[in-house]
């Protein structure tokens, strides 16, 4: 489906649970237990996805919170992969859970998947997420194994947390077929609030003339590539608010508890619960209302602040 602004709207993020194992710095340090009783049923996303193919939706990632808390997620997963239209279904992990699972994961649909992974240093990891680096680790290997390739290590790259440790990550890249993708912090949360702490990409680049530019992919991606002669992987760098992309900007989210954010940067949101009940010609309204109606771009430049963490909103 095309918007208001001419983007072919394709990729729908679907966040299955707010709830999360870890207490990432930028993500929901301070937050306490969330709501399970909220969140849709496998059937309801099942429904709103096969509803979003209808209108031209062609990618789904699956999102959080962490979603192997979900216990029904192989249900999802082979829900959401045969629905007619949907050619690539993917998902995002912090990898508490994976080590074991991903076999299971591919078999059922899922495609590929990318990691979160904001330090290789144990200590740091676990001051940053309260979580286990060693089954991040494992997980990494578990999915490489399961083929759900290309595997991407998100980094959310912190001044002074974690930022000397690009070259530890770029240097993963040698010998195994991963893609790093380093993700500027994004002015969501307290600790986004404050851009002292944001490393830009053109700051890591202009440090590293020897990363070489190469071709995107995929189409439409956000993240632009780059490479090191003779090594396996790739590097990218998505860079929302250095180098806004958001005239490209193919997606819309649908979050847990069944609230439709066409925008991340913006608190524009549209209620598919009711709509969910009423059948599917409803639910086919307001997602076209809401497709139609995507900002034509974030406010992370403009004082920005999101009445959601990012965990709410589905990372």
């Amino acid at each position: 489906m095309i918007d208001q602004f001419g983007r072919d709207i394709s990729y729908l993020r679907l966040s299955l649970t707010e709830r999360c194992m870890l207490r990432c710095d930028y993500c929901r340090a301070d937050e306490g237990i969330c709501p399970r009783r909220e969140e849709l049923s496998a059937n309801e996303f099942i429904r709103i996805a096969r509803a979003c193919a209808a209108l031209g939706i062609r990618k789904i990632r699956l999102t959080g919170g962490e979603p192997l808390l979900r216990k029904d997620l192989i249900e999802i997963i082979q829900g959401l992969s045969a629905l007619e239209g949907i050619q690539e279904l993917t998902m995002t992990s912090n990898a508490q859970m994976l080590p074991g699972q991903a076999r299971a994961l591919k078999a059922a649909g899922l495609k590929r998947i990318n990691i979160s992974l904001d330090s290789l240093n144990e200590a740091r990891y676990y001051k940053m997420t309260k979580g286990d680096l060693r089954l991040v680790l494992a997980g990494i290997d578990d999915a490489l194994r399961a083929d759900l390739q290309p595997v991407r290590i998100n980094i959310v790259l912190v001044r002074g947390r974690n930022d000397d440790e690009v070259d530890d990550f770029i240097a993963l890249t040698r010998e195994s077929p991963l893609e790093v993708r380093f993700i500027e912090l994004m002015p969501i949360g307290a600790l986004g609030q404050d851009e002292h702490m944001r490393v830009s990409s053109d700051e890591i680049l202009a440090a590293r003339p020897w990363l070489r530019p190469v071709p995107p992919r995929y189409p439409a991606q956000v993240a632009r590539d780059y490479a090191v002669e003779g090594y396996q992987g790739r590097v990218g760098f998505i860079s929302p608010v250095s180098h806004q992309f958001c005239a490209d900007c193919n997606r819309i989210r649908v979050m847990s508890d069944g609230m439709l954010r066409p925008c991340l940067g913006n608190n524009l949101e549209y209620p598919l619960k009711e709509a969910l009940a009423q059948g599917d010609d409803a639910l086919l309204a307001v997602l076209r209302q809401g497709i139609e109606h995507k900002p034509v771009g974030h406010y992370f430049n403009q004082g920005f602040i999101s009445e959601k963490n990012m965990s709410r909103i589905g990372g």
